[in-house]
């Protein structure tokens, strides 16, 4: 009798299995569900894709991962723990997008927020340079640059030419003078008062 109370029988698979292989219902009088564990997450998983399937969006294969590793759903790439960002609200510590998702979508966001723009926009921007910084000939520039007193976009440039004429507060004049101190012509101003001097023209 004992076994008999231990085991139960699945509708499904037509099994007769462990009390533990049946998750709990408090409906039944055994105080089990009908159908094995097993039973039930194989409808569920095929529930869950006839019910994507039916909303035109993808569908999600279950996809098995090494210990060690998981998958991405942005890139779905298998990656090792890593390359994840850790999230201890997660049920298994880890952020839900690799690292490099996680940091692609970032910029997108970044670029929205600071710019008005999209990846692809800025891309556009690049092509249109063909594909190198417009000041110092560099490929691949990554840094949008604009007017910070209007806002508009001028370009995309490489990091040093960005934070150089951030540098230079973006003023001609004073671009003028460093090209004509880089090119040998010193200048010393001539102090007319203090604190006041005159500038060479």
């Amino acid at each position: 009798m004992s076994g008999a109370r231990n085991a139960k029988y699945c509708a499904k698979c037509e099994s007769t299995l462990p009390m533990t292989s049946f998750a709990a219902d408090k409906n039944r009088s055994d105080g089990r569900q009908s159908r094995c564990r097993k039973c039930v997450a194989e409808y569920s998983a095929a529930h869950y894709r006839r019910r994507r399937a039916a909303l035109g969006k993808k569908v999600r294969e279950k996809v098995t991962v090494p210990a060690g590793h998981k998958l991405c759903r942005i890139c779905d790439k298998i990656k090792p723990h890593s390359e994840w960002h850790r999230n201890a609200t997660a049920t298994d510590g880890l952020s839900t997008r690799c690292k490099a998702c996680r940091a692609e979508q970032g910029r997108a966001r970044h670029l929205k927020r600071q710019y008005g723009m999209t990846i692809e926009e800025r891309q556009a921007l690049v092509d249109g340079q063909f594909g190198i910084c417009p000041i110092c000939l560099k490929p691949e520039p990554q840094h949008v640059d604009h007017d910070h007193v209007t806002g508009r976009v001028r370009g995309v440039l490489c990091f040093s030419c960005n934070a150089a004429l951030g540098q230079l507060k973006d003023r001609p004049d004073v671009m003028r003078r460093a090209i004509a101190y880089v090119e040998g012509n010193v200048w010393k101003p001539t102090p007319v008062a203090p604190g006041v001097y005159l500038l060479p023209s």
